[in-house]
């Protein structure tokens, strides 16, 4: 089994940055990527960003690009979301995942998911 836990969400006003981190723990050898989805309320889940584990080759979400970065430390199977020029519609529950599958698009090529942390982004 592996654990997900993220952490780092909080209020922010529309421009800043934020920072989410996420480590995974258990049977660590079994995922090789690693991504962010986000869930707004009455929306689908979204793919925000991924990363594969053993090259570090990231994909990012349309609406991401050029404001989000991922990035990850393999010693410590956590990956980490840089968040900058923030918006009001990047609010929104932001969940990590871990999985076998790369490129790690669709939700379904993640076995192991997080809880979530909230981020909201205000005027």
């Amino acid at each position: 089994q592996v654990q997900v836990v993220e952490s780092g969400g909080g209020l922010v006003q529309a421009g800043d940055s934020l920072s989410l981190s996420c480590t995974a723990s258990g049977h660590t050898s079994t995922f090789y990527v690693m991504g962010w989805f986000r869930q707004a309320p009455g929306k689908e889940r979204e793919f925000v960003a991924s990363i594969t584990m053993s090259g570090g080759t990231r994909y990012y979400g349309d609406s991401m690009k050029g404001r989000f970065t991922i990035s990850g430390d393999n010693s410590k199977n956590t990956v980490y979301l840089q968040m900058n020029s923030l918006k009001i519609e990047d609010t929104a529950v932001y969940h990590c995942a871990a999985g076998s599958t790369p490129p790690g698009w669709s939700p379904d090529e993640y076995d192991f998911w997080g809880m979530g942390t909230q981020v909201t982004v205000v005027s």
